[in-house]
């Protein structure tokens, strides 16, 4: 029990890997609050959860949207009455094809999904956090922003956009015992593949993707989820700023 007594809030949590997080939070014990825009994904989750022995509730949030990241603040206290840890999982890509074909409202959306809902969270986060003394972020970043792939030129500089910022906060916060990481999956089998290859998920064309990952496969929710257990738990008090790569091999 690794996160007993512990917090957790953990977005985009109603599929991938953000479903692969919250459950291997609560099966440490954690409280986890399941944060998502598709309600029925994340109340699936959320039973899911709790038919394993576990401690979740769902909220709705638009992670770009500055009232609905305050919200969760909000809801996390009213349910579990604190919150130690905050998950930045939730994402958006646009489909793999040529930088200039992408459209400007392709490029906003991604951007304020996987970008400005770090300062959000931030903003709705780190007062909490300084109040109680301490507080950690794992922020869910990509490989994308270390060996980006063409086709995801926009999506890729998100991406590197979260491993900058999560290492910037950690030297900001730092001296308000705020820890922030980050993690860099692989490609995974999440409902976000198509998109990320361009092309129909079908065992030829995942052949093209695996072929540059040494170890031979995509990540997993789990390999994720432990990646990010690691982080946030006691064991890494002394981890700010890291970037771990979750990749079987594709960043070396």
């Amino acid at each position: 029990m690794r996160l007993r007594d512990k917090t957790a809030l953990v977005t985009g949590a109603g599929s991938g890997f953000g479903r692969g997080i919250a459950s291997v939070f609560a099966r440490e014990g954690a409280r986890v609050l399941v944060a998502d825009i598709h309600d029925a994904h994340g109340r699936e989750t959320v039973e899911q959860i709790r038919a394993a022995g576990g401690q979740a509730e769902f909220a709705h949030v638009d992670v770009a949207d500055a009232a609905g990241m305050h919200g969760l603040l909000a809801e996390t206290l009213a349910h579990f009455g604190g919150l130690d840890i905050v998950v930045n999982n939730a994402g958006a890509t646009h489909r793999n094809r040529p930088m200039l074909e992408v459209t400007e409202a392709e490029f906003d959306r991604i951007y304020a999904i996987n970008v400005k809902s770090i300062y959000l969270s931030a903003q709705a986060f780190v007062p909490h956090f300084r109040r109680q003394g301490g507080g950690v972020f794992v922020n869910i970043a990509s490989t994308a922003a270390l060996r980006p792939r063409p086709g995801l030129t926009w999506y890729n500089g998100t991406k590197g956009a979260v491993v900058t910022l999560s290492r910037s906060m950690a030297a900001e916060l730092g001296p308000d015992r705020i820890r922030v990481n980050c993690v860099n999956p692989v490609v995974g089998a999440t409902g976000l593949l198509s998109e990320f290859m361009g092309m129909p998920d079908t065992p030829e064309n995942r052949a093209k993707f695996t072929a540059g990952i040494p170890l031979g496969r995509f990540s997993t929710p789990d390999d994720v989820a432990h990646a990010c257990l690691y982080l946030a738990s006691d064991e890494a008090s002394f981890i700010t700023g890291a970037c771990l790569e979750v990749d079987g091999g594709r960043c070396v």
